[in-house]
Order: structure tokens, then C-alpha cells, then sequence
């Protein structure tokens, strides 16, 4: 529902919360079944728009470990663009954000914008109600009336409404000089295509070539290790809430996005042509990583907890020896 007496506002009719079924990127059968907020949400709005996601993957070779932290990998809008025909600009927030919700979903375009996660009780169990945590959603169905949204989040589609609508908008909340509009992006949709499996694949074959060529100029696991080394015991002295922040910021980044690696060659190996098929090999390599990562997560924690001394050694050297095979294996698969 559209236009000036409207009070609903939808960019993709028809998704319902209750009845929608996630992508098998967001299904049992993978290592990290979240990877962050900004992929996952990208997952779910290209499988919700007949896309395929696996598609625009090959981005992931380029992470890196950057001292602190691994790359927060996120889908070049680049890529999007020319999988899919999607463009994505950044939205000025000059307004209210509810109204620019108003005039861009009910004209055909979705909105990603920053949120806090208190109000979002898909997070139910971890931050709904609890605390303040930013993420990123994707608005799709606002009803102003009913004081409904339908938002993508996480690995799936949600519902909300009531506080957590007026909460979420900030409406009926008092000026406060002090806030800071939230970063939000417009998505066009109106320029969509949907190629064939194999034009699409040879598109993909064309990035996975371009993102192989800014893949780390040294192994970034071993450097990971290192630093893992030197850390540690302050990591260990910050107790699991700290924790569980490093963690997030650096082992689970690495883990999903070789997991979200591994995914994409075996998509493009069932799609692509000669030089695509031999590309299996390497995706079992990066499988090694992203399990290797599960484990190395859980391991780290029980030590934190148990404020015992942690021997990583292992786990990243069996993990930085299969970063070196996978980028060797997919050099030589498009060598071909």
C-alpha cells in the first residue's frame, strides 16, 4: 500500500515473519550460522528478492587480519550492483527516520540503517531489553497506523511493534541535542536482474579473480597468532565479557567469512565453467579454517573461564597452513 492517505508503506509485499524461511547460508548445515549483522541482513534481502547470495561471496578472500581485529567483511556494493543491478547510496537522514521509511519503502526501495538491539526482540535471550548494542537492519514494512515494522535482521525476517516501534523511531522521545542521526543506506531496487545460473557465475568467476588479487600480502593467521600470543592473558584478565567482544571482533570474523568462502567456490564449482569446477579443493581448505575457528572459540573461552593458559598453537598453525593451500588451490584452478 502506497501514497498520501496510506498508512502502510511496503517495499517487497507478502513476507511474513511468522511463515518466512531463511537462506541455507543461514541454515544447520553451516559452520557459523550468523556471520555479522551487515552480511547476514544482505543474505536474507537478496533471498527474499529470488537472488542468489552464494553468488556475491568471492569478496571474503580479501579479509584480512588488520592488528586489532579481522576485516568486517561486508559485500562491496560494487559487486551487488553488477550481480544484480541493486544500487546502494547512503541515506542523508536530515528527518525524522520514520518518514524517510515512509517515502522510500512505500516507492519500491528498502532502507539499512543502524538500530539499537535493545529494541529489536528478535534478540530475545541476548539483547533485547538488556542492553544497547548497535546492529544493522533492513526496514521493509512499515505500518504507521498499526505501529508495525517488518525489518531483516540476523539471519532471518522479523516483526515488532508497540514500545519497540515508538522506541526504534524515536517518536514521542524528548529533543535530545545530543543525538546523532543513525547511518542508514538507501537501496534501489528498480534496476534488478536476474541472470542466468551460468552468465551470473561468469560475472562471479570475474570478481573471485579481482578480490584474489587483494588477498593479504603475507598469511594472516600466523600473524593472528602472534598476536593471539601477546594478548591473552590481558584478554584473560578482562573476564568473559570482554571476552566475548575479542572474540567477536576477530576469531568469529575469521571463522564466518572462510565458512562464507568455502560457500561461494562450491556455488561457483556447480555453476561456473572448467576453471570454476576446480575449485572444490580449495573450499575444503577454507572448511578447515572456518572449524578451526569454532573450536579455537570455545577452547579460548573455557581458559578465559577457567583462567588457564591457552595453547592456540596449534589450531592456527593447522589453520594458516590451509589459507596458504586454498589461495594456491584457486590460483592454480584460474590459472587454467
Amino acid at each position: 500500500m502506497t501514497g498520501a492517505a496510506s498508512t502502510r508503506h511496503c517495499a517487497l509485499p507478502g513476507l511474513q515473519a511468522d511463515s518466512y524461511r531463511p537462506h541455507r547460508l543461514h541454515g544447520a548445515a553451516q559452520v557459523w550460522v550468523e556471520k555479522n549483522c551487515y552480511v547476514d541482513v544482505w543474505i536474507e534481502v537478496l533471498h527474499a528478492l529470488g537472488l542468489e547470495p552464494e553468488a556475491t561471496m568471492g569478496f571474503t578472500l580479501s579479509l584480512d587480519f588488520e592488528g586489532d581485529q579481522w576485516t568486517f567483511f561486508k559485500p562491496p556494493h560494487s559487486d551487488l550492483r553488477a550481480l544484480f543491478g541493486i544500487e546502494v547510496q547512503e541515506l542523508t537522514v536530515w528527518r525524522p527516520l520514520i518518514e524517510h521509511a515512509a517515502e522510500h519503502l512505500g516507492a519500491g526501495k528498502l532502507i539499512a540503517t543502524e538500530a539499537d538491539a535493545f529494541w529489536l526482540p528478535d534478540t530475545a535471550g541476548t539483547d533485547y531489553q538488556r542492553q544497547h548494542n548497535k546492529t544493522t537492519i533492513v526496514l521493509n514494512d512499515l505500518d504507521l497506523a498499526a505501529e508495525r515494522l517488518g525489518y531483516f535482521h540476523n539471519a532471518s525476517y522479523h516483526r515488532l511493534g508497540g514500545e519497540d516501534f515508538r522506541r526504534l523511531f524515536r517518536i514521542d522521545q524528548a529533543h535530545d541535542p545530543t543525538f546523532l542521526p543513525l547511518y542508514a543506506e538507501l537501496i534501489r531496487l528498480d534496476r534488478v536482474v536476474q541472470l542466468p545460473p551460468a552468465t551470473l557465475a561468469e560475472l562471479a568467476l570475474r570478481l573471485l579473480r579481482e578480490h584474489l588479487g587483494y588477498r593479504p600480502q603475507t598469511n594472516p593467521l600466523r600473524r593472528f597468532g602472534t598476536r593471539l600470543d601477546a594478548d591473552f592473558a590481558q584478554i584473560q584478565a578482562g573476564g568473559l565479557a570482554h571476552y566475548h567482544a575479542w572474540a567477536f571482533a576477530t576469531v568469529r570474523q575469521c571463522g564466518a567469512a572462510f565458512d562464507l568462502a568455502a560457500a561461494h567456490l562450491r556455488w561457483l564449482a556447480g555453476h561456473g565453467d572448467a576453471a570454476a569446477s576446480g575449485l572444490l579443493p580449495a573450499a575444503e581448505s577454507f572448511d578447515r579454517i572456518a572449524q578451526g575457528c569454532k573450536t579455537l572459540i570455545l577452547k579460548a573461552a573455557r581458559a578465559v573461564n577457567a583462567q588457564r593458559a591457552l595453547d592456540a598453537a596449534p589450531a592456527i598453525d593447522a589453520m594458516a597452513q590451509a589459507w596458504d593451500a586454498a589461495m594456491a588451490q584457486i590460483e592454480q584452478s584460474l590459472a587454467r
